[in-house]
């Protein structure tokens, strides 16, 4: 996920416009494959629900050979990353009746999700907690395209290999609603949400996704390799940072590889409207050969291979505080940057829903947003949970300076669509050169 889930936004923030957009770290430990879960027989189609448990959805695809199996990961959190020796809390604001079902499921399948990514890993081990159901977890490495590529593939399969829940930058989640990728679920937590976040709407008013966190475009250095780590974007391109650059993704499906190619656009003579001197600075960096073509993440920026990174400031402090200063990580905010939210929807065609609709459950209570919190992204319930004083002191200064966040600049959702297209399209006919995606 540090090629997707790598765009902050404290309350100071929440006057910009509007963010966007998909996300990964670094991966787990491959365990021995889980076994199929036994397709589900086919039901009516899903309606909105409020929290209680569902049936699984049927399919609107006729049943397909399933695809080649990608590797996936049978996950139990170990307490290491962001959230050393944590063991995990049961939620108890998750419906009853809901956690009966997911028992029954025994299986939650995420995709692009590694448990550094905005501390996810607490969130993975309160959803075990909770559940004492297996995380299935697909690919951390993958991007928002790669997600909703998953859900496409799999409409006909209820086994392992397809993902209940994607978490993907904003502009992908009105792809995945207009494919008809998501699942409508209306929460318990579905009232409480604000109306907008970053001046964009906060869900989708039927249930089909919703905004769980956001952040900002920051540089990450090992300091142990580059002593004098760049600060803005033109010291990107000075000779000695050569062979030494790289994207937290491939810009052709990451979301947060998007949004560093869009954040370069404004500080070389592009703008909101105009992405297109992005890609121009991306093909200067390749051209004085400082780029990269690798996938960075928190094992190639310690090794030295990747040690200068762009990404989502909650991912550099997930690194940051993983390595524990072995090697030192230097995080520098450049000016202009940009910022972006993350959307979490349920597959439509989800093998476990109940499960699913846990997850949605856990990751908007408190404790699913503190715990993004304490990984460095800021959430949409912040402002209401401040007003009832439930986010420890210690937790909100895991958060950058407010006006840091308020100086980040936030498109509307339509100049990000159009960034989007234009960045995924014009990589390679502009910078020339391509990303592989490495293994998990």
């Amino acid at each position: 996920m540090h090629t997707k889930k790598f765009s902050f936004n404290l309350v100071a923030v929440m006057t910009v416009a509007a963010f966007i957009l998909s996300a990964c770290g670094t991966a787990a430990t491959p365990t021995a494959a889980p076994a199929t879960v036994a397709p589900a027989p086919a039901t009516q189609a899903p309606v909105p629900t409020t929290a209680p448990a569902t049936a699984a959805p049927a399919t609107a695809a006729p049943a397909t050979t399933a695809p080649a199996a990608a590797p996936t990961i049978a996950y139990t959190f170990d307490g290491t990353g962001v959230a050393q020796g944590y063991k995990g809390t049961v939620v108890s604001s998750v419906p009853a009746d809901l956690v009966t079902a997911c028992k029954a499921e025994g299986m939650l399948t995420i995709i692009a999700t590694p448990p550094n990514w905005a501390n996810y890993g607490e969130i993975f081990a309160d959803f075990q907690a909770t559940t004492g159901v297996e995380l299935n977890s697909l690919d951390p490495n993958a991007g928002s395209a790669d997600e909703l590529a998953a859900i496409e593939a799999n409409k006909g399969n209820k086994g392992p290999q397809a993902p209940d829940i994607v978490d993907v930058g904003y502009a992908y989640g009105d792809q995945g609603v207009k494919a008809g990728d998501y699942m409508p679920y209306l929460g318990t937590y579905a009232s409480k949400l604000p109306k907008t976040t970053l001046g964009i709407p906060t869900a989708d008013p039927t249930g089909l996704w919703s905004i769980g966190y956001f952040g900002i475009m920051v540089i990450e250095t090992n300091t142990a390799v580059v002593q004098n780590p760049p600060k803005n974007w033109a010291d990107l391109l000075k000779p000695e940072y050569k062979g030494q650059v790289a994207l937290a993704g491939d810009p052709q499906s990451s979301n947060q590889a998007i949004m560093a190619v869009y954040a370069a656009a404004l500080a070389n003579g592009g703008s909101l409207d105009n992405a297109q001197p992005g890609l121009d600075f991306w093909k200067k960096v390749n051209d004085a050969k400082n780029f990269v073509p690798v996938i960075a993440k928190v094992g190639t920026i310690a090794q030295g291979a990747t040690p200068i990174e762009l990404a989502w400031n909650y991912n550099a402090l997930g690194d940051q505080q993983s390595l524990a200063g072995n090697p030192p990580i230097e995080i520098d905010y450049p000016s202009p940057s940009i910022g972006g939210a993350y959307v979490q929807a349920i597959s439509a065609y989800a093998p476990h829903p109940n499960c699913a609709k846990v997850w949605m459950e856990i990751i908007h209570s408190d404790a699913g947003q503190i715990a993004w919190i304490k990984g460095g992204a800021s959430v949409v319930s912040q402002a209401d949970m401040q007003t009832r004083a439930v986010i420890p002191a210690d937790v909100l200064k895991m958060l950058p300076d407010p006006s840091v966040l308020a100086a980040a600049v936030a498109p509307t959702v339509d100049q990000l669509t159009a960034a989007k297209a234009l960045i995924t399209k014009g990589w390679l006919s502009t910078v020339g050169v391509a990303i592989p995606t490495p293994a998990p």
